[in-house]
């Protein structure tokens, strides 16, 4: 599913134009996004977390040449599934 069709659903359920729809998840995304460039943790209950992780600096490999390179420490997003979006995908069809 792409974001067209989330778009497509979403105004379908909700008896909302495509318009709304698409403003509604760029409103969301957006949301998250300023959240987490803040630090802060985004707690959706029963779909689950986003959070932001750092990682270490470390040394890496370059897959052409072989050469090992520096990676830089860095801050990365991090989801964690919730209880309830792990119930319904483990559920059988």
């Amino acid at each position: 599913m792409n974001k067209a069709d989330l778009v497509d659903r979403i105004a379908a359920s909700s008896r909302i134009n495509k318009t709304q729809a698409a403003a509604a998840i760029d409103t969301a995304v957006d949301s998250i996004t300023a959240a987490l460039k803040k630090g802060d943790r985004v707690a959706l209950i029963g779909f689950g977390t986003f959070s932001v992780s750092q990682r270490k600096a470390r040394n890496g490999r370059n897959p052409q040449t072989g050469a090992t390179i520096k990676i830089a420490a860095r801050r990365v997003a991090k989801f964690t599934a919730g209880a309830e979006l792990k119930k319904a995908v483990n559920r059988s069809r």
